[in-house]
C-alpha cells in the first residue's frame, strides 16, 4: 500500500508539472496542441505497453526486474531534466505571477465541464483493464499471450487520434469542443460493442475505437484548459492540470473496485453498456464550450499587469534573467 501510494504521488508530481510546463512553454496554438498531443501519446504508450512489457520481463527475468528497469528509467529521466532545464534566477521567483487557487478553478463551470469529460472518457479504459482479461478467458478461451497483448494494438489508433486532432485543431481551432464530443461518441459506441466480440481479433477493434476516442478528447480538451486559464484566470497552469490529473485518477481509482462489483452483480455486458451510455450522454454537454474560442482575456488589474509583460512562467523567468 505504501509503495503504491508513493508511486501515485510521484506520478501526480510528474504528470501535473510536466503538462503544466508544456502549456506554459508553448503559449500559442497550434504549437501548444502539438506539444500536449506528443506528451499524451507518450503517456498512453506507457499505459498500453505496460502489460506486455511487465508480463514478458516477469516471465523470463523475475518479478523484480520490471520495477528495477522502471526505476532506472525514472532516475535517468529526472537527471536529464535536472541537467537540461533552464536555471531559475534568484529574483525571478518573487516576481512570478500568483496562480488562481485550485478551489476557484474547480467551481469555474467551463473547467468543470472539461474535467467531467476527461473523467468520463477514461472510465471505459479504467474499468476494462481489471475486468477484460477474466471475461476473455471465460467467453472466448483466450490464451495468456492474447490477454497480455490485448491493449498493445490500441496504441496505434491512439497516436492516430492525437495526430488527427492536432491537424484539425490547427485548421479549425474553434471546433475543439466538437472533436471532444465526437471522441466521446466513439468511445460510447466502442464500449457497447465489446461484449459482442467472440474472438481476439474482434475485441481489438472496439478497444482501438476506445483509445482513438480518448485521444480525440484528451488532445482537444487539455489545450482548452490552458486557454480557459489564460482568458478567465491567471496564466499559471499547475492548478488546472492538477484538476485534470484528479479527473484521470478518479476513473482509475474507482476502476478495480467498482468495475469488479458491477461485473459480479450485473454482468460484463451491462458494465460496457453503462459506460457507453455515460459517454454518449455526456457528449452534448460539451456544447457548453462552443463559444470558448471567442472569449477574451479578462481585464482585472492583475491581468492588465500580466499582459504588459511576457506570458507564461517560462517567458517571465527568461525576462528576469535577461534583466539580471
Amino acid at each position: 500500500f505504501a509503495a503504491r501510494s508513493l508511486q501515485g504521488m510521484g506520478s501526480a508530481f510528474a504528470d501535473t508539472a510536466g503538462i503544466a510546463l508544456i502549456a506554459d512553454r508553448y503559449a500559442e496554438e497550434p504549437a501548444r496542441s502539438r506539444a500536449l498531443g506528443t506528451a499524451l501519446a507518450c503517456i498512453s504508450f506507457g499505459s498500453l505497453a505496460a502489460p506486455p512489457f511487465g508480463g514478458v520481463l516477469y516471465e523470463f527475468a523475475g518479478k523484480q526486474v520490471p520495477f528495477l528497469v522502471l526505476a532506472c528509467v525514472c532516475l535517468l529521466d529526472g537527471l536529464l531534466l535536472l541537467a537540461l532545464a533552464p536555471p531559475c534566477a534568484t529574483g525571478a521567483r518573487a516576481n512570478m505571477p500568483v496562480g488562481t487557487p485550485i478551489h476557484r478553478l474547480m467551481v469555474d463551470p467551463y473547467i468543470a465541464v472539461v474535467a467531467g469529460a476527461l473523467a468520463t472518457c477514461n472510465i471505459p479504459l479504467a474499468f476494462l483493464e481489471p475486468t477484460i482479461a477474466n471475461w476473455m478467458e471465460e467467453s472466448m478461451g483466450a490464451s495468456d499471450w492474447e490477454v497480455g497483448l490485448t491493449w498493445l494494438p490500441a496504441f496505434f489508433p491512439h497516436v492516430l487520434g492525437v495526430y488527427v486532432t492536432v491537424r484539425l485543431a490547427a485548421a479549425y481551432p474553434h471546433l475543439q469542443w466538437f472533436y471532444g464530443a465526437l471522441g466521446m461518441a466513439i468511445i460510447g459506441a466502442s464500449s457497447c460493442l465489446v461484449p459482442a466480440c467472440r474472438n481476439f481479433g474482434q475485441v481489438i477493434i472496439p478497444l482501438c475505437g476506445i483509445c482513438f476516442g480518448i485521444a480525440l478528447v484528451d488532445t482537444a480538451l487539455l489545450p482548452t484548459l490552458a486557454f480557459l486559464v489564460d482568458v478567465r484566470h491567471v496564466s499559471v497552469y499547475g492548478s488546472v492540470y492538477a484538476i485534470a490529473d484528479i479527473s484521470y485518477s478518479v476513473a482509475y481509482a474507482l476502476g478495480p473496485i467498482v468495475a469488479g462489483q458491477i461485473v459480479h452483480t450485473m454482468g460484463f455486458a451491462q458494465l460496457n453498456l453503462g459506460m457507453g451510455l455515460a459517454n454518449v450522454l455526456y457528449a452534448p454537454v460539451l456544447l457548453l464550450l462552443r463559444n470558448v474560442c471567442q472569449m477574451k482575456p479578462s481585464h482585472s488589474e492583475r491581468n492588465i499587469l500580466l499582459e504588459e509583460g511576457p506570458k507564461g512562467l517560462y517567458d517571465t523567468i527568461k525576462m528576469e534573467e535577461r534583466k539580471g
